[in-house]
């Protein structure tokens, strides 16, 4: 048996991503699939005094007629030191404020300007920190089957990664049908991330912030321990 997930790369996306990660064989990173403006492609929620607010990556010349792994972060370095005080400043108080500064940095100093690479490169580096082991491919990379749309190239990657069991998180239920996925011998399953609150400054919980807040209030060893707190339907 064999299981995949397939998802967009995402800016340090919330843990659900992160536990749908840790719960597959293999995680197809899509990055040959058309932007989407306003999405969490390149932003993400952190809090801030007892809020949430926005933290984005700034893009060159971004477009929905343009797939993810054809755009670029802006170069200018001014953008990643002003990212990183603000999350500094934002997490002040946060007990696992030092080390999660320093893995944010080690993100921001990555040398390319390649949206897809960042993302990804990201995205392990998180993976490191939390102890999740499952290897990434990107879509662009691989398959060669961009001319195939929605559900259909989702079965032709599960396909040709010879996958018994396809993952996608709860929101997926309107796009794909089981039956579908069935009729190929692949079974179809949709992760729920339990609701989980934590400690953050005192206030009403905020839910289903960055993974950045995750491990600022939980560290590292924590966020690991969550990572299997879902349901699978």
């Amino acid at each position: 048996m064999s299981s995949v997930a397939i998802m967009q790369p995402y800016f340090l996306p919330y843990i659900g991503y992160f536990q749908l990660i840790s719960a597959v064989d293999k995680f197809i990173i899509f990055d040959d699939v058309s932007y989407i403006n306003r999405g969490w492609i390149n932003r993400n929620r952190i809090l801030l005094a007892g809020q949430s607010d926005m933290v984005t990556l700034p893009l060159n010349n971004a477009s929905q007629n343009k797939a993810i792994c054809e755009l670029s972060l802006v170069s200018a370095p001014l953008w990643r030191r002003k990212l990183l005080r603000k999350v500094e400043e934002a997490y002040s108080k946060a007990p696992h404020r030092q080390e999660v500064c320093v893995l944010l940095e080690s993100i921001l100093q990555f040398g390319s300007d390649d949206l897809s690479a960042f993302l990804v490169n990201s995205i392990i580096l998180v993976n490191r920190s939390i102890g999740i082991s499952t290897p990434l491919v990107h879509s662009s990379r691989v398959y060669e089957n961009s001319q195939l749309k929605g559900e259909s190239r989702i079965i032709d990657i599960c396909l040709i990664e010879n996958a018994t069991d396809y993952l996608n998180p709860i929101g997926g239920t309107s796009l794909y049908e089981k039956h579908v996925f069935a009729e190929k011998q692949i079974s179809l399953k949709f992760l729920d991330s339990a609701p989980r609150e934590y400690k953050q400054y005192g206030n009403d919980h905020v839910p289903w912030l960055s993974i950045l807040d995750v491990m600022m209030f939980n560290g590292f060893e924590g966020t690991h321990k969550m990572l299997g707190e879902f349901r699978l339907k």
